[in-house]
């Protein structure tokens, strides 16, 4: 038997690479239905977290009474909804069940795949680290979830900003890592020569952009900076608003007045929109136009909805609309640095085959 050449990458088993993936679209599907829940004021209809008996929601009419009973004990219903009847209650109540019920799916279907290829020693060495990695990482999505909701379950019935964009970033981030890993395992060889810094370099530029604009989108929903200034592209008539730096210490403002978040949020965007294009132009300059095309069409429809949704006051659809943009916008950038850079190690193999113990030429 001929041995295989050194630094050729074993192949990995399709079956994870589908496991993965429908990780990655369940995430996607939980992040944009996120925003679904916040903009319509849903997330502070469950009072209570039971990670498994809140699986079941209310069956019937005594149920659902008590239910909503509940939510009437707190601010939320007190100072916001205190009109709210119980069809209303119903309403944003299934908006955050099916938003905490996705999240309990993605745990279960990540975890009992991914025991089920450490039992097989499909997985092993450095894609098992990253997958333990990001079982961690959902388990404290989770925690950070419930303690977002616990800010807002007190005299002022909003949840924490800071608590919203963490538990928003964390979602991102662990969608961001789980792509690279589908990325990284599902390309059979490594970069041909005609793969360059310059792409590299730009991609990652692009990508850390476009994840510092979704940190600063976070801030303007938490602190809802979007509506305010309903004005483009200046801000009421003017290029630099008053109050910009109101706040003292200084950079107390990038966190807390909503003048400065907006502003900020604004020209991150466009600052990210560049950097997108360069790195599609350089995509499609290296015969990677497709990926380049995507990308640039992304960002057209990314700040048009972004500048629709600020004119009109953040309706709902097209704030959740805003969101997915940023995301698919997110998911090609990532897709298309990722096949750019080496694949990651094979699914239990070595790189190079000599270095597997036990392991000799015929």
């Amino acid at each position: 038997m001929t041995m295989p050449r050194a630094g050729a990458m074993a192949s990995t088993p399709a079956a994870v690479v589908v496991w993965l993936s429908v990780c990655c679209l369940l995430v996607f599907s939980t992040v944009v239905l996120g925003a679904a829940v916040r903009l319509t004021g849903s997330g502070l209809s469950m009072v209570d977290w039971r990670p498994l008996a809140g699986v079941i929601p209310p069956l019937d009419g005594a149920a659902w009474r008590h239910a909503f009973e509940q939510y009437r004990q707190f601010p939320e219903f007190k100072l916001v909804n205190p009109d709210m009847t119980l069809a209303g209650f119903k309403f944003i109540f299934w908006m955050e069940y099916a938003h905490r019920l996705l999240g309990r799916v993605i745990g279960v279907v990540f975890l009992l795949p991914f025991v089920f290829f450490l039992a097989a020693g499909t997985v092993r060495g450095a894609l098992c680290a990253r997958l333990w990695a990001l079982f961690v990482l959902g388990g404290a999505q989770g925690l950070l979830g419930w303690y977002m909701v616990q800010s807002g379950l007190v005299d002022d019935p909003r949840v924490s900003h800071y608590r919203l964009a963490l538990h928003f970033m964390l979602a991102v981030a662990i969608y961001a890592y789980l792509l690279r890993v589908v990325v990284g395992i599902a390309r059979p060889a490594p970069p041909g020569p005609a793969q360059s810094a310059s792409i590299t370099s730009a991609g990652t530029v692009a990508v850390a952009l476009i994840l510092v604009t979704m940190l600063s989108g976070a801030l303007v929903a938490g602190t809802r900076a979007g509506y305010a200034y309903n004005t483009w592209p200046k801000m009421n008539g003017l290029w630099i608003p008053g109050q910009l730096l109101a706040m003292r210490p200084w950079w107390l403002n990038f966190t807390e007045n909503i003048v400065a978040i907006q502003f900020v949020h604004r020209w991150l965007a466009a600052v990210a929109g560049v950097a997108a294009a360069v790195f599609a132009w350089r995509l499609i300059r290296a015969r990677a136009a497709n990926w380049g095309c995507w990308i640039l069409a992304l960002v057209g429809v990314q700040i048009a909805l972004g500048i629709a949704t600020l004119l009109l006051r953040v309706p709902a659809l097209l704030g959740v609309a805003h969101q997915a943009g940023a995301m698919l916008l997110l998911s090609v950038a990532v897709i298309a640095l990722a096949g750019h850079l080496p694949p990651l190690a094979a699914v239990g193999h070595s790189a190079d085959p000599a270095a597997e113990p036990g392991r000799e030429a015929r």
